[in-house]
């Protein structure tokens, strides 16, 4: 109960400190929002998706990943400069669980994560997105991208842990970024040139990202649910083990 009571209360500091710059929530949106607008109003109708649906439908998916990839960075950045504030010195000689200074991190990023995501949500109903999915199938969706925003975030504290700069704290999430573009998430695999598409149909985030879609669209997920799930477990198990190994290095 101390562990979970502490880590209450460092994430209650750690959302004081959103709260106090909303700006970061707004700047994490504005990007996937540009993109996805830009998408849809200057090369979607010159896309082709062979799939009969909008192409804002098409893509709001691979935009969702892209938030949470642009979100992840301030969890590095936050992290980095409580490192470098001698934050972790001051915890060390406190009475508190050390877990609960990584996981207010977590859950910091976990929430603000998900009202970015919320606004691009909103952007997209406006642009034109439509879905007819179950409660049920908007849960999966939900909690596909909480175990995304997971992953990523863990993988934002091996950043934060190891960075020796604050602008290498937050670089690390630019390949995260660039990934949705080399995957399905804007075009078919197949329409990519053999290697490309290779990659392309083999990496995490087409699997991710056509589950996604399928949710959405009312339509069977078949293997593709399962293969993202082993993807998405194996990239947050790695991660957290990383990060914590890390961390009881620092703390020791």
């Amino acid at each position: 109960m101390t562990a979970i009571s502490d880590t209450t209360a460092l994430t209650g500091r750690s959302l004081r400190h959103v709260l106090r710059s909303p700006d970061t929530i707004i700047t994490t949106a504005v990007t996937p929002v540009a993109l996805m607008l830009m998408f849809v109003y200057v090369f979607g109708g010159a896309i082709s998706t062979g799939s009969g649906e909008s192409y804002i439908n098409y893509t709001l998916p691979g935009i969702l990943l892209i938030t949470v990839a642009s979100g992840v960075a301030y969890t590095a950045y936050r992290l980095f400069l409580d490192r470098q504030g001698g934050i972790f010195e001051r915890f060390r000689s406190m009475p508190i669980a050390r877990s609960g200074v990584l996981w207010a991190h977590v859950l910091t990023s976990v929430t603000a994560n998900l009202v970015s995501l919320a606004l691009v949500v909103a952007v997209a109903l406006m642009a034109g997105f439509r879905s007819g999915a179950s409660a049920a199938a908007w849960l999966a969706v939900v909690g596909i991208l909480v175990l995304f925003t997971l992953a990523l975030t863990w993988l934002a504290v091996i950043a934060g842990l190891t960075a020796r700069t604050v602008d290498g704290a937050s670089a690390f999430s630019y390949p995260l970024i660039f990934l949705p573009f080399i995957s399905s998430a804007f075009v078919p695999t197949d329409t990519m040139p053999g290697p490309v598409a290779w990659f392309a149909e083999h990496q995490p985030v087409t699997s991710i990202v056509d589950t996604l879609r399928a949710l959405l669209a009312q339509q069977p997920v078949g293997s593709g649910f399962w293969v993202a799930l082993l993807w998405l477990a194996g990239i947050l198990g790695l991660a957290y083990a990383g990060a914590t190994a890390i961390y009881r290095r620092r703390m020791n």
